[in-house]
């Protein structure tokens, strides 16, 4: 019997029977969702108060490092400790680093602790889908999923304000004081209402070398896609690094295909709609951080628009995305998911097309409308071919398969940036603003646009292989 069996299943919402789990669940999203927005408008502030204005990236690369590299990890541990004990213990690092962000005395004590909340986080996004998951049937995902996905649109525009009002009226440490009440809220409602079912039979033993090795190499792959912009992709320590993170991983790989009980079971990939749908949640990260990071570039560096403006631009992506997803769960429940993901990335590659026709004299509502169109077909994408995967394995892999899943977008947002800033980087200098400027700059944003499209296909390609499925409402959990 499968634990969504073993809960109340009368109602979906907020005041249902299971409403105080989902709360909970919207609560610890929330955490993570506003810190990945709330900071980027308070950076200057933060740097004039603590100093070394050049480490300032590394406020948000240690984070985002943290969480990717740790999420496959937590994600099994979960299959062999229960997803209770897994997400308690992230809400309650994200809540440690928290408090330690706020008191920190310096620019690195900031990082480090930065650190502590990332590998919080890496618990907190996979364990709450995970348990969504476990609670609830296919039928009743596809109404949770719109709760879920309103935390990410609400916090995409709530963290920037909240951010600068407190930088500019209060203090930038509120910034990590407002987790401290959500952490809570989140831990306790967890803790009262969520009761996993007991598991029979002896609990496998946990795969540290695995996870050890599996970990080391992804921190070295992501870093060295995050900073190889900085050290220059030619240079030793880049090369250096890369060479070392292919061999850990390869390692990880050998070893786990002969590991009775691996931290993460690579053959699980070999299953179509599995191997399928992270390479196309690889392709997601690609497509949504690499836009993310250079959309508002093009707003201001091409089209001449303030930094407010080409936000308003690009928040049509964010937008646009839990708009579709809330929406997806009617169209897969109806057609199936390799349906709804084909529309969905289809509907990615028409936007990303649509990005070839902008150019210098191009308005800013015909980027935001680009944005949007992209933005909906990544939400009839990336939710649906998630649960796809997570519906295919059975409770003791279904942690890992999400894990899986999202370490791969957070993969591919790394790569995004590296790829695409490597493209505007040959062609621009930086000027005294920090943006890339030059003759070359609409140019180079021309290729940033051929690119995506290009990653929008293979996207669609990996969608398409996905095994043809039946309308889910015919699937029993």
């Amino acid at each position: 019997m499968s634990p969504a069996q073993h809960t109340n299943t009368v109602g979906v919402g907020l005041r249902s029977e299971r409403g105080p789990i989902l709360g909970a669940l919207m609560l610890a999203a929330a955490l993570v969702a506003l810190d990945a927005t709330i900071l980027a408008t308070a950076s200057t502030t933060i740097a004039r108060e603590l100093g070394a204005f050049d480490q300032v990236p590394w406020l948000f690369s240690s984070y985002t490092l943290a969480q990717a590299v740790t999420v496959p990890v937590y994600g099994r541990l979960a299959d062999v400790l229960g997803r209770k004990r897994v997400m308690l213990a992230g809400i309650g690092l994200f809540l440690l680093g928290s408090v330690l962000c706020a008191l920190a005395p310096s620019m690195l004590a900031l990082i480090v602790f930065r650190v502590i909340q990332g590998l919080g986080a890496g618990a907190i996004i996979p364990m709450s889908m995970t348990i969504a998951s476990d609670i609830y049937t296919l039928a009743e995902r596809a109404k949770t999923q719109g709760y879920l996905a309103s935390v990410w649109a609400i916090s995409s525009v709530a963290g920037p304000t909240f951010g600068g009002v407190f930088a500019e009226f209060v203090s930038w440490r509120w910034i990590f004081w407002i987790n401290v009440p959500f952490a809570l809220a989140a831990a306790v409602l967890l803790w009262r209402r969520f009761r996993e079912p007991g598991r029979s039979g002896p609990r496998e033993p946990i795969d540290v070398r695995g996870a050890v090795l599996l970990t080391l190499g992804s921190a070295l792959l992501v870093l060295v896609l995050l900073e190889a912009g900085t050290w220059g992709w030619d240079s030793p320590l880049t090369i250096g690094l890369f060479v070392a993170a292919l061999l850990l991983l390869l390692s990880f790989v050998l070893y786990a295909r002969r590991a009775a009980h691996p931290i993460f079971n690579v053959r699980v990939l070999r299953q179509r709609i599995i191997g399928a749908s992270t390479v196309a949640s690889l392709m997601v990260g690609v497509i949504v951080l690499g836009l993310s990071t250079y959309v508002p570039i093009y707003a201001q560096g091409v089209l001449g628009y303030g930094p407010l403006m080409a936000g308003f631009a690009l928040a049509a992506l964010t937008l646009g995305w839990p708009i579709a997803a809330t929406l997806s769960g009617r169209v897969y429940l109806r057609f199936g998911f390799r349906f709804t993901g084909l529309l969905g990335s289809g509907i990615v590659v028409g936007g990303a097309t649509l990005t070839l026709m902008l150019g210098e004299s191009s308005q800013l509502w015909q980027v935001g409308a680009c944005c949007f169109v992209i933005g909906v077909g990544m939400g009839l994408t990336a939710t649906p071919t998630l649960i796809a995967a997570q519906t295919s394995a059975d409770w003791g892999q279904r942690g890992a398969v999400t894990g899986t899943n999202l370490f791969a977008r957070s993969l591919g947002s790394a790569a995004g940036v590296a790829v695409f800033g490597g493209l505007v980087n040959a062609r621009t200098t930086l000027g005294v603003d920090g943006l890339p400027e030059g003759p070359g700059l609409a140019a180079a944003m021309h290729l940033v646009f051929i690119a995506a499209l290009v990653v929008t296909v293979v996207m669609l390609a990996a969608v398409a292989v996905m095994p043809k499925d039946r309308p889910t409402w015919a699937v029993k959990d």
